[in-house]
């Protein structure tokens, strides 16, 4: 089994010698005990660094030829550089992980071996995440049941750490869409699936990329992408707005016929207004949102464009839509 690790990186120069070094040896472990190919590799994809990234991974490729290197135009998204990576790397299994050390590199091992016992898709799930705020253990929690009840097929406590076997891979060129979400797309795919659980370590080096903003963005992103349900509670809303009007009207009535106390005008003007004025924003913004995702569809641009790679790569721009290669 030729394995490739896909490791996508935005302004990580601080650890992508650590997780060089870390992979490396991975990859020479597993090679002496014959669970993989001594030309497997590691694909550094640089999601427009605005730092010395690529650099990095030029010097590192010239000290090993192992460690490859796949240069995006610009800054695309951790998603869009991550597919990059899994289009683009050559091998039998492919390994996708953060380049910031927080997922345990170790599990790896255990993932070949469930991917040779027959698996197509191997997630990594955290079974501990001591270095995790509270806070951020309960969200991540309730996002993902959040996501559940909404429809969408997610694997709870499943980020991006995964391996997928080339079948797996090439049945996700299938999936054209530009607004990704990997971590809902790939339990669509199907095939045999396992799971691997791990302990999420700290942080090695650097800044986490991912602050509450835009933990927030790519929750929005994968509700809005797997599940047509906001679409549907708009109609409930409304019937339930319905029910509240005629209930308000109905009181409006034995006010103005058993008391002394009602307003001329009062109830009938100022409620309903604020009231189904707030409804009518908030269902404009969510339908507003699924019709934007749908005029970035229809318009077919790249997902992504490679300028540079260094080492071997596979083509995407002519087997896939939606990408493009520089």
């Amino acid at each position: 089994m030729r394995l490739a690790i896909v490791v996508p990186c935005f302004n990580e120069e601080a650890v992508l010698p650590r997780t060089a070094a870390a992979l490396t040896a991975l990859l020479d472990r597993l090679a002496q005990a014959g669970a993989v190919a001594r030309d497997s590799r590691v694909y550094f994809v640089d999601d427009g660094s605005t730092d010395a990234t690529w650099s990095v991974i030029e010097r590192l490729h010239a000290a090993d030829s192992r460690l490859c290197g796949i240069k995006l135009s610009r800054n695309r998204g951790h998603q869009n550089a991550l597919l990059a990576g899994l289009l683009a790397a050559e091998g039998d299994a492919i390994v996708s992980i953060d380049a910031d050390l927080q997922d345990d590199v170790a599990a790896i091992a255990a993932m070949v071996e469930q991917a040779r016992a027959g698996a197509d898709i191997v997630f990594g799930v955290r079974a501990q995440r001591p270095h995790d705020s509270a806070f951020k253990r309960v969200t991540a929690k309730l996002f993902y049941r959040l996501l559940a009840l909404l429809g969408a097929q997610v694997v709870l406590d499943h980020a991006d750490f995964r391996l997928m076997t080339r079948r797996a891979v090439e049945a996700l060129r299938a999936y054209p869409e530009v607004n990704l979400y990997l971590r809902g797309i790939v339990p669509l795919l199907g095939f045999r699936t396992a799971q691997v659980a791990y302990a999420r370590g700290a942080r090695a080096a650097g800044e986490s990329k991912y602050p509450l903003r835009r933990m927030l963005s790519l929750g929005w992103q994968g509700v809005t992408s797997h599940s047509a349900v906001p679409l549907r509670l708009i109609t409930a809303l409304g019937f339930l707005v319905s029910l509240g009007s005629l209930a308000l009207a109905l009181w409006a009535i034995w006010i103005r016929l058993f008391t002394d106390r009602a307003v001329p005008g009062w109830a009938s003007t100022v409620v309903p207004i604020y009231f189904l004025g707030g409804v009518q924003l908030l269902c404009i913004g969510i339908i507003g949102e699924y019709l934007a995702k749908t005029y970035q569809e229809v318009k077919r641009r790249p997902r992504f464009i490679i300028e540079q790679a260094l080492g071997p790569v596979l083509q995407t721009g002519a087997d896939a839509p939606g990408e493009s290669r520089g």
